[in-house]
């Protein structure tokens, strides 16, 4: 798969990767422009990218116990570290995860951005009870298109 750098990585074919590619070559270039992914996780090597140095810079200290979620964006220009959980049989960013991620990345001089991504609605609609508030959904199918569990107003139009 291409990063948005330009640079490739091999992951292993199919299960999850096949989102994470997804999440790498439409998520990023949509949501995160400039983004540096600083990590990926392969179903078969799950340090298949890992940025220790740039993690380190960031004030993240990660070891190889650590539960990580499947992809990592620093975003320089908003200064966000986003977190993607890519969720094809495993759940999504629910409350649990999210402490979870929370507390792993307590140390970020960055501020976090919780991504959950699915590869169909369908899939979603079995998780949808349980995704935290705070956080986003992105759906592979639909890929320009991000749903946020949380607003800034409780009914009405958006202008």
């Amino acid at each position: 798969m291409r990063l948005p750098d330009g640079s490739e990585i091999n992951i292993t074919a199919g299960g999850q990767n096949t989102l994470i590619k997804q999440i790498i070559e439409d998520f990023c270039p949509r949501f995160t422009p400039g983004g540096v992914v600083i990590y990926v996780g392969d179903a078969g090597d799950k340090f298949k990218l890992f940025e220790r140095t740039y993690f380190e810079q960031l004030g993240v200290h990660v070891n190889e116990h650590s539960k990580m979620p499947d992809v990592i964006i620093h975003v320089p220009d908003q200064n966000w570290l986003v977190l993607i959980e890519a969720v094809t049989s495993h759940g999504p960013i629910n409350m649990k995860r999210h402490n979870e991620l929370k507390d792993l990345f307590r140390a970020s001089k960055s501020p976090l951005v919780f991504v959950t991504a699915f590869p169909t609605r369908k899939i979603m609609k079995k998780y949808l009870q349980e995704i935290a508030w705070a956080t986003e959904v992105w759906i592979a199918e639909s890929p320009g298109h991000i749903v946020h569990f949380n607003g800034e107003r409780f009914l009405g139009p958006y202008e």
